[in-house]
């Protein structure tokens, strides 16, 4: 029988794993189990303009750069996490 792996948490604004020291901060100084450090302070989006385009292009970099993604497969990912995350859905 094959083991089921556990559901990868994911900040619910930019897709990337969450992870002790990577939740951001609700208004009341805890730890968000939703949001991530670079997206989330004290409550707030740290960039609450952002659009969904910029969010996907930016995880898109982030792949490529620093986890040497080919750019076709960074994207592929990203557009199959990140319109369905909390922060993007309407």
């Amino acid at each position: 029988m094959e083991q089921e792996l556990p559901p990868i948490i994911r900040c619910q604004s930019c897709g990337m794993p969450l992870d002790e020291g990577l939740y951001g901060t609700n208004a009341d100084t805890t730890l968000s189990k939703e949001f991530c450090v670079y997206c989330f302070e004290l409550g707030e989006y740290k960039e609450p303009k952002i659009t969904i385009i910029d969010m996907v292009n930016r995880s898109v970099q982030e792949m490529t750069n620093t986890y040497e993604f080919p750019e076709q497969v960074a994207r592929e990912l990203a557009l199959a996490v990140i319109p369905y995350l909390k922060r993007w859905k309407t």
